[in-house]
């Protein structure tokens, strides 16, 4: 299968947040995204969405969507740990501001991942995580996306009872994958 976000590019973009001020930071990723996936990344404005999974609550803004791939910067100004999910979807982090803990499977170490580094959660492998306070990145996963929406969205619906947040997570993932199939690309 074809993919259109190469993960060597998508660090590039995520490096360029590093060391800047949050929101220049948001912006310096964004826009070095649009240069290398102009068609492909939401340009409009930046919409914040709280997600609640695995027992983590952060923020993220959807950048790209489609069935077979997602692009969101993610990331928490309180801090937050959780479950990952397990998927049969490979998904990387690049971390530009703060820093992200991670336990996998079957490892006891943990492994600490900072400013400019990459983790990435192999198909149908499953890790804890956390991020301490003030931690954001840019997250990239390819595979079958839809398979991972129970998982992303079963806290608000179960849990919290987030129904905005459930709703907006579904309409700006229905907008931009329909967007996606509109240009030819699932």
């Amino acid at each position: 299968m074809a993919y259109v976000f190469d993960p060597e590019q998508l660090r590039l973009c995520a490096k360029a947040g590093i060391d800047l001020p949050l929101e220049q930071a948001f912006d310096a990723v964004t826009e070095e995204l649009q240069k290398r996936y102009p068609r492909y990344i939401h340009d409009g404005p930046r919409k914040w969405i709280f997600n609640n999974a695995g027992g983590a609550m952060g923020m993220l803004t959807l950048l790209h969507a489609s069935i077979t791939e997602y692009v969101i910067i993610f990331g928490s100004s309180i801090g937050t740990e959780g479950h990952s999910g397990r998927y049969r979807t490979d998904v990387y982090d690049w971390v530009f501001s703060g820093e992200m803990w991670c336990m996998e499977d079957g490892e006891p170490e943990r492994k600490v991942y900072l400013p400019g580094s990459q983790a990435h959660l192999d198909k149908s492998r499953t890790k804890g995580y956390r991020l301490p306070e003030g931690a954001w990145m840019l997250e990239y996963a390819r595979g079958p996306i839809v398979q991972m929406l129970p998982f992303g969205l079963a806290d608000s619906a179960i849990s919290t009872l987030d129904y905005r947040a459930l709703g907006a997570t579904l309409a700006g993932y229905t907008r931009l994958t329909l967007k996606s199939l509109l240009m030819g690309k699932i």
